[in-house]
């Protein structure tokens, strides 16, 4: 059964902005949690989703991609500032 796209995307976003008062940054398989019925290829959409929209962002260190909730932690570019 496929899940509702906009129903899944408020879980990860709920989640996500939880999770982001401990841990600024998350992998997809974090994000996995937010709805344990949804398949993975559908949690990933709707990740993918919400950075197009600017609810979440993406965070590459250049060998990880990890997905972020604006406004919490560094940003790409302070991250790498020195």
């Amino acid at each position: 059964m496929a899940v509702d796209m906009e129903e899944l995307k408020q879980k990860i976003l709920e989640y996500a902005t939880k999770k982001a008062a401990h841990k600024s940054k998350m992998y997809i398989k974090d994000l996995y949690k937010a709805d344990p019925n949804a398949k993975p290829r559908e949690v990933k959409k709707a990740a993918n989703e919400l950075v197009q929209e600017g609810k979440l962002e993406f965070f590459s260190s250049g060998s990880t991609v990890m997905y972020g909730v604006p406004g919490f932690g560094k940003t790409v570019e302070e991250a790498f500032e020195e």
